[in-house]
Order: C-alpha cells, then sequence, then structure tokens
C-alpha cells in the first residue's frame, strides 16, 4: 500500500537561517514556500526505523533524526570542513555504509550516509 514517504515537516524557531543552512551544508535548493522537493535518485532508498526511547544512536532528547542519503561522503566531509561545519562524531563504517554526523543551527543531530 506504501509508494513512499510524502514528506519531512518540521517547525522552526528560526526559519531563514535554517532555511540558508540546509540549502548551504546539504545543498538543498530551497523553494519560497519554505522546502524542497527531493527526488528519489536510482540506487537510493528511505529506511523507516524505530529505536527505543533510551537508545543512544542519537540524543534521547531529539525526537526524530533525519538522514540523508549521499553520492561520496568523503566529498561531503571536503564540503563541510570548506564552509566550517563541524563532525559531530568521526566517520563510522559498517557492513551498512559509511556515516557521518552533523548539528543543523538548532541542534539536530543529522546523519549523513554513503551505501
Amino acid at each position: 500500500m506504501i509508494k513512499g514517504f510524502g514528506g519531512i515537516f518540521w517547525r522552526t524557531k528560526n526559519l531563514d537561517v535554517v532555511k540558508k543552512w540546509y540549502s548551504e551544508v546539504l545543498n538543498i535548493e530551497m523553494e519560497n514556500w519554505n522546502g524542497a522537493v527531493i527526488k528519489p535518485q536510482l540506487g537510493n532508498e528511505t529506511i523507516f526505523s524505530f529505536f527505543p526511547e533510551d537508545d543512544s544512536y542519537f540524543p534521547t532528547e531529539q525526537q526524530v533524526m533525519l538522514n540523508f542519503q549521499v553520492h561520496d561522503l568523503n566529498e561531503m566531509i571536503k564540503h563541510l570542513e570548506h564552509i566550517g561545519v563541524p563532525l559531530e562524531k568521526k566517520q563510522e563504517i559498517s557492513e551498512y555504509g559509511k556515516f557521518i554526523w552533523i548539528k543543523d543551527p538548532e541542534g539536530r543531530l543529522i546523519e549523513l550516509w554513503e551505501k
């Protein structure tokens, strides 16, 4: 029955700062309506997963964590270094792929993943 995710929506305290950050840091082209359409590409997949409320994979005070799949994690790291966005955890490699974590301007932990 499910075709895919239709969107991710959340409130923000400083709309202009957050829009600019996501545009500059993750190269998401933010539209005038305060969002973007991200179209799946071949080889891309979306994971839908639950975590126990005391799991430490991401901060327990954060109800949701965004995960963006990237083409080349090393290039992403170079981009982040160039614009001065620090990594919150060093790169992790597992059977699921390569991962890094950054924080947005409001302190939300974001996971970047290369499969």
